[in-house]
This record gives structure tokens, sequence and C-alpha cells, in this order.
């Protein structure tokens, strides 16, 4: 870490970001990746000035090219409250949007070019390792069932220390807002609309709440109006900002879901709070489970254990006379793949992944953790058993 202040933002920068973002609707993969070629100021120039940069780039601005609205943007962002987050400053999330790199040639995966923030907390740290974010999300029309879990989990959360984010929306969405905001923790509202705007209008009290406590953050200018295909597109970043997604409440097809999918893709866990199966609002839930890449959550607690060791000292484990398993103390990863092992069978990660629900990416990770306490032993390239 340096020792002296951080310098900064070139406005010329933020001039050029603001006018990008107005004039390439979100994702634009062609102008990132001409941003990423020639940075940002030349590459705005260039857009602006009306160049033949190629027909995917001429597609994505062709209609906007000429609307400059990138002072006016700045100061209205300002007048606020607010402020333009870009990849050039230190609190830009860049551990948060590294998911996007790995994903060429993925229209949809594309880190945003820059981000209209309102609020005091800082989005640098989200998705770090250690557990410091989670993204709750679910259905508009949640039953009291969804809701109470959204908002008292949520609770739980904040008394963590662990961001909640979410897309403000009715129903579980504003009910994990609140929760986080009731028990004084932070929490991220992802628009797909600009910071100014209340949407749901009924939300417009709580927008308000999270701007003073947390954070609201948008790829869309101020003025923007929210639209169907926006909120797809804002879904990724709320999986982006989040260490892992939890998914309470959906029907079969629903925004939420492809969250859920977008956090898949990214890397970060699923985690799924199973529902009665009599409920349509459980249909979504239950099919992302049966896709493999999710795990089974029943408490805030579970899903505090699976995204991670969450900073500072841990709670003191109550006094138990009884015999202990093997597994105690570990992980609810490791102990999920220490059940999936066999002895003298060796497993792949690839078969652990699938037979304990872990996500493949977590596995080797919960290996390394029963490997010290002595619990696997590698067998070769053909995987891992158990050792007693």
């Amino acid at each position: 870490m340096s020792g002296g202040p951080a310098r900064p933002v070139d406005e010329d920068v933020l001039l050029a970001r603001a006018y990008l973002l107005r004039v390439a609707e979100p994702p634009a993969p062609a102008v990132s990746h001409l941003v990423e070629l020639l940075g940002p100021v030349e590459a705005a120039e260039r857009i602006r000035s009306g160049a033949d940069l190629g027909p995917h780039v001429g597609a994505e601005v062709g209609a906007r090219r000429q609307v400059d609205r990138s002072a006016v943007d700045l100061a209205a962002a300002r007048a606020l409250g607010g402020r333009l987050l870009v990849p050039e400053d230190p609190a830009w999330p860049t551990t948060a949007m590294a998911g996007f790199a790995a994903r060429p040639g993925h229209a949809e995966w594309v880190a945003p070019l820059a981000l209209w923030a309102r609020g005091p907390a800082s989005v640098a740290d989200l998705a770090t390792p250690g557990g410091r974010s989670v993204a709750v999300v679910g259905s508009r029309a949640a039953t009291a069932y969804g809701l109470w879990v959204a908002r008292d989990w949520s609770a739980s959360f904040a008394d963590a220390e662990v961001t909640v984010v979410s897309g403000a929306a009715l129903g579980i969405d504003g009910a994990a807002h609140r929760g986080c905001l009731a028990a004084n923790g932070t929490t991220v509202a992802v628009l797909a609309c600009g910071i100014d705007r209340a949407y749901p209008p009924s939300h417009g009290r709580l927008l308000e709440a999270i701007a003073e406590q947390g954070l609201v953050v948008s790829e869309y200018p101020v003025g923007a109006v929210p639209a169907r295909h926006r909120f797809l597109v804002r879904n990724r970043l709320i999986a982006a900002l989040a260490t892992g997604t939890l998914l309470v409440e959906t029907g079969r097809r629903s925004g939420a879901a492809r969250t859920a999918l977008a956090a898949q893709e990214l890397g970060r866990p699923v985690l799924v709070v199973p529902g009665p199966v009599t409920s349509a609002l459980s249909v979504g839930n239950h099919a992302v489970l049966r896709k493999g890449y999710a795990t089974v959550v029943g408490s805030a607690a579970d899903v505090l254990e699976d995204l991670g060791p969450i900073t500072g000292d841990p709670a003191p484990d109550p006094v138990d006379d009884g015999p202990r398993a093997l597994t105690d103390g570990l992980s609810g990863s490791a102990v999920r793949v220490h059940g999936a092992l066999r002895s003298y069978v060796p497993t792949t990660v690839p078969e652990l992944a699938r037979a304990s629900g872990v996500v493949p990416g977590a596995v080797p990770r919960a290996l390394d953790e029963l490997r010290d306490a002595g619990l696997v032993v590698p067998d070769g390239e053909r995987g891992w058993s158990r050792s007693v």
C-alpha cells in the first residue's frame, strides 16, 4: 500500500468514459475492446470524430455518437452527491471485475466501462477473498417465507460485516436491502436506470436510505430510464460485485435465476434456499439445484461458511463432551467434498464437484483443507481418496 494519498483521476479520463457510457448501450464489447487498445480518451475522440472504426464499433455507437453530454452528466451526478467510478481509479472494484476478463468472446460478459455511484460505501473491496459481499436475489412476487429469509438473513450478513448486494426491486431485493439497513450494515443497489431515479417508485425512500448508508450504482447516466433489457444486463453486475449469490425464491423464468447463472459463469458460488415443492416460487430454485452448480443452504450461517472465512476472530466452538467427527471444524465445502470421497477409490475434481455440489473452482481449496487435516491423499493423476 502506498503511504501517500491516491492521485485524482484525470478529468479527461472521466469525461471520456462518461461520453462512452452514454453513446454505447451496455454491454458494449466492441467499444470495450477499443478502449483496451487505445485508452479511453483516444477511443472517445475517434468515436466522436466519426472515424471509421469498423462495423462492430459502428453498430454500438452509430445511433448516439454525436450525443456528447459528458460534462453535463458528470455535473448532474456530482450535484446528487454522486461520482463516476472508472478503472483508472483506486476505488474501482478490480477484483470483482476480474472474472469478466476470463470470458472472451461472450458479448454479455463484458465489464462496465465505468460506474455511476451515489453513497459513502466503497465497492473496491467487494468480491475479494474472505466473503465480504453476498448478492441476495429472488422474485418480485415473493411469499412471506421468502421475504422473511431475505430480510432476516441479510441482517445476519450485516452483523458479520458482509455487504449485501441486490437490485432494489420489489419482493426479495427490497427485503434484503431493508434487513441489512435495519442491522446498520452496508448494502449496494445496482440499478437498471440512472442513479437519480427511484425505480420502482415505491422504493424512493429505500433508495435514499441506501444512498445515505451504502451505495447506489449504475452503468446508465443520470436521467436514463429503466428498460427490460437493462434489467437483464445489470444482473451480471449484481453477480460480479458479490463473493457469492444467494437465490432466495424464484419462479421458473426470472432475472434472479439469470443472476445465479452469471455468478456461475464468473466462477462464484451459487447458494440456493430450498422451498416447498408445492410453491411455484420454489420451481426456479429447485431447477438451479438440478443443474448441479449450486449448493443448498439452510441458514445465514451456512451462507457465511460457504462464502469463505470472514475476517476477525472466529466465534469459539460450544463446549461439547460428546464424540467429535473427523471433519469437525472444517468448512462446509470441505465436509461435503469429504463425504463425496471413497477410501482407496480415487475420485477426480470434476467428479467431486458433481457428487458434492461444491462449485468446481472451490473443490481444490476444500481438498487442500482436507489434506492439511490428514483426511485425504492424492493418487497421482487419478484423483484423490480418503486416508481414513
